[in-house]
């Protein structure tokens, strides 16, 4: 049984306050990195980049991290980005479901090696059982699920869906 969590609509107006969001709390810098997890987490990167793009002046940086999601200790993190980009600067990390907290934390953990002026995370779903102790900044929704029930994120043009399996 499928049940359908957000529509396109409701997905679109998320995205955009979480784009005020990041914009509010970085409202003075000229440069910001959006960090999206390959897979959901750069899609959704890549739409609130999108938004930032048409209500700020800042250069908005786009940061593709990589990692095998089922074992990033053993896989390690990369970014598309030379951590002299990054230095310094003013991160959002981002991922589309916020599951076990694994690949958030892996993530979280790879730009903590290098001195930052800030570090946030963003999610479109916040479930709300984690096996780490990490939290997300902004969140489009949180929802209490029990562990065999997945939530799944479609990002397709004019047609995203967010819905439990």
């Amino acid at each position: 049984m499928v049940n359908k969590i957000l529509t396109h609509k409701q997905i679109q107006h998320k995205i955009k306050r979480i784009a005020y969001q990041i914009y509010e709390a970085n409202v003075d810098e000229t440069e910001l990195i959006i960090a999206g997890i390959d897979g959901g987490g750069l899609s959704f990167a890549k739409k609130i980049k999108s938004v930032l793009e048409k209500i700020t002046q800042a250069d908005i940086v786009l940061c593709k991290v990589s990692m095998d999601k089922k074992n990033p200790l053993e896989s390690g993190v990369t970014t598309s980005l030379n951590e002299s980009e990054y230095q310094n600067k003013s991160i959002v990390l981002i991922d589309d479901v916020l599951n076990s907290g694994t690949t958030l934390i892996y993530g979280v953990h790879h730009f903590l090696k290098t001195p930052l002026k800030q570090l946030k995370t963003a999610v479109l779903v916040n479930r709300n059982h984690k096996k780490y102790p990490v939290k997300a900044d902004y969140k489009g929704i949180s929802l209490s699920t029990s562990l065999n029930e997945h939530i799944k994120v479609e990002f397709k043009a004019k047609n995203d869906l967010v819905y439990l399996a």
